[in-house]
């Protein structure tokens, strides 16, 4: 079972929210924790706990810290294998360009995701990750993925915006794995903070079913989703769901289902917490079974 790298991305971004609630004080250090399981129609269960110490803290854009991670995985209902990983991360600004990273390792390798991105009306992304394949092979193999990839904002008005993403994704072994998307979407209403999109993405293998991760040889999916964005008095709100379809190679047309919730709380005399729940319909190891649950929770000091 390989996850997909917009959940990973999401996950990350989520926990970089963690301590935002502290952005306007004067606080200059921070502690954080937060945790992250996640399970499948397989078996395969994941939970990564951490613990993130900002030394250097302005706001959840202006940081310097570690993060110590420790991951449990259990593959297919099989048995619980454990690592510790080490990571340094931070945040910042770069001329007209705002930067954030997670880099470290798990002792055997570099791991982790950065990424960097612009303020400009045709918004411009750059980004990369590595992670380890949470399959049997994966795991005792050490099968790695590098996934590094480009994003850009092409809206039409206020209200109608397209995002074209294209990235490549090499594995441990032959295999490379090209992406490409495409999300639309449309306001329906402002001060609601209601949008409808839809997004598209496709996939494309060079050695299909190199190991035991989901290879075929191409993959296809589209989704369109109805979201809804709120802030409330420090409170934020963020529910979004929709039912597509999906396909690969080996496959017809299937459902592809998809919902998402977060809540970050209001500042409290620097503390502030997070809490996430994702939930898809995404194809695993055999491609038969789809359904995927995440639970992501936070909680942060600033000092």
């Amino acid at each position: 079972m390989t996850r997909t790298a917009a959940q990973f991305l999401a996950a990350i971004a989520f926990l970089n929210t963690v301590p935002a609630a502290a952005q306007d004080t004067d606080f200059e250090h921070a502690v954080g924790t937060d945790l992250i399981f996640s399970t499948d129609a397989e078996d395969t269960i994941v939970v990564k706990s951490g613990l993130n110490l900002d030394w250097r803290f302005e706001g959840p854009e202006e940081r310097l810290g570690l993060r110590v991670e420790k991951a449990w995985f259990k593959p297919l209902g099989q048995g619980w294998e454990g690592e510790e990983r080490l990571y340094l991360r931070g945040a910042g600004a770069l001329g007209g360009w705002k930067w954030n990273a997670s880099v470290g390792t798990d002792g055997d390798t570099i791991l982790g995701s950065a990424a960097i991105h612009d303020e400009a009306r045709f918004r411009k992304e750059f980004f990369i990750e590595r992670e380890i394949i949470e399959t049997p092979q994966g795991l005792s193999r050490g099968i790695y993925y590098t996934f590094a990839g480009a994003a850009i904002d092409l809206p039409a008005n206020d209200r109608n915006i397209l995002t074209l993403v294209g990235g490549v994704q090499e594995f441990t072994g032959d295999n490379v794995r090209t992406h490409l998307r495409a999300n639309y979407v449309h306001v329906l209403n402002p001060e609601a903070g209601l949008s409808l999109q839809l997004r598209t993405r496709y996939f494309r293998n060079s050695e299909p079913r190199e190991y035991d991760y989901y290879s075929p040889r191409w993959y296809a999916q589209a989704v369109p989703i109805l979201q809804l964005r709120r802030f409330s008095n420090g409170w934020r709100y963020l529910v979004a769901g929709g039912v597509g379809v999906q396909r690969d190679s080996e496959s017809k047309w299937r459902r592809s289902s998809y919902f998402n919730a977060q809540l970050t709380t209001p500042p409290n005399r620097g503390w502030a917490g997070t809490a996430a729940l994702l939930f898809s319909e995404t194809p695993t190891v055999t491609g038969d079974s789809y359904n995927y649950l995440q639970v992501t929770v936070g909680l942060s000091r600033a000092f």
